[in-house]
């Protein structure tokens, strides 16, 4: 059996690898979701016209590697508190979010912020929106596996980005 996560985080390279290491991960795809235009394009959603937010669709087996696991790896990379993009991403195609595609994820992803919150981890509340997954459009192949085709412009992206000091301050261990 396998089900299918969908997480906005900020930039969706640096959403992808942190997942990509993982048995029962099967398949993880940059895209598009959230938004009012069909099949939108990366200049449309970045433009924030659209509605979108950039995003990862990961296909995953739940016996092997469950959607809590997904959850945990996913608070991990992003900023809960900050509505306004993440990082040096800002916007509204770059805000954070989960796409929940049943009740049941629903609950799992309520319990799950909600004991993020009770952790004091953060001075600011955690407003990280849990939303009905809504059609899923996938971005360019250019974008699909970036940290792979370009590892050196995606290395040296993420270290400008600011993303790994934030974590490192409120993570004892990032998986990145």
């Amino acid at each position: 059996m396998i089900e299918k996560a969908i997480f906005a985080g900020g930039c969706f390279w640096c959403m992808v690898k942190p997942f990509d290491q993982f048995d029962g991960i099967e398949h993880i795809v940059s895209g598009y979701s959230g938004g009012h235009v069909e099949n939108p394009t990366y200049e449309q959603v970045k433009s924030g016209t659209t509605g979108h937010m950039e995003v990862v669709e990961i296909t995953f087996q739940p016996a092997v590697f469950s959607y809590e696991q997904l959850l945990d790896i996913f608070w991990q990379q992003i900023d809960p508190t900050d509505d306004e993009g993440q990082f040096q991403d800002r916007g509204p195609s770059y805000r954070a979010a989960i796409f929940v595609h049943n009740e049941r994820q629903r609950a799992i992803a309520e319990h799950s912020k909600q004991q993020l919150e009770a952790s004091g981890r953060f001075n600011k509340p955690v407003i990280t929106e849990i939303r009905d997954a809504v059609p899923f459009y996938p971005a360019e192949d250019y974008h699909q596996d970036f940290h792979k085709k370009n590892p050196e412009y995606y290395k040296n992206d993420r270290a400008a980005s600011g993303r790994d000091e934030f974590l490192s301050t409120k993570w004892d261990k990032v998986n990145v």
